[in-house]
């Protein structure tokens, strides 16, 4: 195999990167390193762009530092305009490859870019990489995961499954084919990230030093993370609502794949050892554990999770219901009334974040308040959240709406409860109460 192209989705780092490692394991000659550009005009069926000002800066910075990583290795990043199913065998045929390896994504959208490729004659070689334990290592075949988490997260304790460790970053690849010019119709230089919010409210202030995106500023984040002590405090803080530490913060990083959830899981348990398990440890592995949990679905129900009734039997949407549109709007304008999902909605817009708490009652304030299409809501998030990652956007709204992996058939929030519980002096609705 003399010609290999590397095609980067949504792990753009080169620690604990196994889909790079196989593409180098046949040794080929000259390695191609080639990410695609998603679509900047794409609009969702609801009517607003499916990528964001906040994610487009966020994955500018990612690739800008994956761009620096490649050229000191002398293998540079060609970062491409257009859809994979046309520019990628466009450069096949300019390099004389007919292979590509990449991270495999159980996604429909992602499912069906790799399709293309191949209807188009080429080799794909996908690798899956996202998950802390290897599907292969499960007690049952992914088709048959418990359908809800708890009994999954039980048997992978009982039987002490760990991921595997982390593979070290490459010290050197193969070079690009020699005198290879990239067609100046797909080349195009990194995105420009948009202008950084300095909204000093900001609970992940990605506009600041050491909160940037890619690999290094997230590998970074994740050794002060745990040099700080934070891991020990985190379940008594996780559901607090504004703060740059009342949560991990790991999440947009891992949302690019910037970070790997093996190297992060193999520092923690380094921390364990050296300063003692707790519950906040514990609850940390967790949470990675849920994240684990909604992949794992993708890989059992794939497209069923993009349907209306997702995986309930209970009937589609009645027609004299229909989604309300309006509804959606007030909600993502923040002028339902409500001051707490109001404030919750600015903060998304003004920042790109907010709380996992707030998601989770915004969410059901849209489903089951305003009688909103769950999709509507998953879309949005998409658009907006730095950290958006399909497969806990599509598995958490799913839950909320009673159409994915819960027994108890959706998740309702009492907003004044959530108030009285997590924002009883109303610091939070004060400090998001204005633009």
């Amino acid at each position: 195999m003399s010609t290999v192209l590397f095609w980067f989705r949504n792990d753009f780092r080169l620690h604990d990167q196994p889909a790079l490692h196989t593409a180098c394991a046949g040794e080929p000659r000259y390695l191609l390193p080639v990410v695609c550009l998603p679509d900047p005009d794409e609009i969702t069926p609801w009517g607003f762009a499916r990528m964001g000002p906040h994610r487009r800066a966020w994955l500018a910075d990612a690739l800008h530092d994956l761009e620096r990583q490649l050229a000191r290795l002398n293998c540079p990043l060609l970062i491409c305009a257009g859809p994979p199913a046309t520019a990628l065998p466009q450069l096949a045929r300019a390099v004389g490859a007919s292979a590509v390896v990449c991270e495999e994504i159980a996604a429909p959208q992602e499912q069906a870019e790799v399709a293309a490729l191949r209807a188009a004659g080429l080799t794909v070689r996908t690798v899956w990489q996202s998950t802390l334990l290897d599907p292969a290592s499960l007690p049952w075949p992914v088709q048959a995961l418990p359908a809800s988490f708890t009994p999954f997260r039980q048997a992978v304790e009982r039987l002490e499954l760990a991921p595997p460790a982390p593979l070290p970053p490459p010290t050197a690849l193969p070079p690009w084919p020699p005198g290879f010019a990239p067609p100046a119709s797909l080349r195009v230089a990194a995105p420009a990230g948009a202008a950084r919010p300095a909204d000093a409210r900001a609970s992940f202030p990605y506009g600041h030093p050491g909160w940037h995106g890619g690999e290094t500023a997230g590998l970074a984040h994740l050794a002060r993370y745990l040099a700080r002590g934070l891991p020990v405090t985190y379940k008594q803080t996780r559901n607090a609502l504004c703060g740059v530490d009342f949560s991990s913060k790991w999440s947009p990083w891992l949302a690019t794949g910037a970070l790997s959830v093996r190297r992060i899981v193999a520092e923690l348990r380094r921390f364990e050892a050296a300063h003692g398990a707790s519950d906040g440890s514990y609850w940390l592995w967790f949470e990675l554990l849920w994240r684990d949990y909604f992949r794992f679905v993708h890989l059992q129900h794939g497209a069923k999770l993009y349907r209306e009734r997702g995986l309930s039997a209970a009937p589609r949407r009645p027609k004299n219901h229909p989604h309300d549109a309006r509804a959606l709007e007030r909600w993502r304008q923040a002028s339902t009334g409500a001051p707490l999902i109001d404030a919750a909605m600015r903060e998304l817009t003004a920042t790109g974040y907010m709380s996992n708490r707030l998601r989770q009652v915004s969410a059901s304030y849209l489903v089951h308040e305003l009688g909103g299409d769950w999709r509507a809501g998953a879309a949005w998030f998409e658009s907006q959240l730095l950290d958006y990652d399909v497969y806990s956007n599509q598995g958490n709204w799913l839950y909320i709406a009673g159409r994915g992996n819960d027994p108890r058939g959706g998740r309702r929030f009492n907003l004044d409860k959530q108030a009285a519980e997590h924002d009883p002096q109303g610091t939070y609705r004060q400090r998001w109460s204005a633009p």
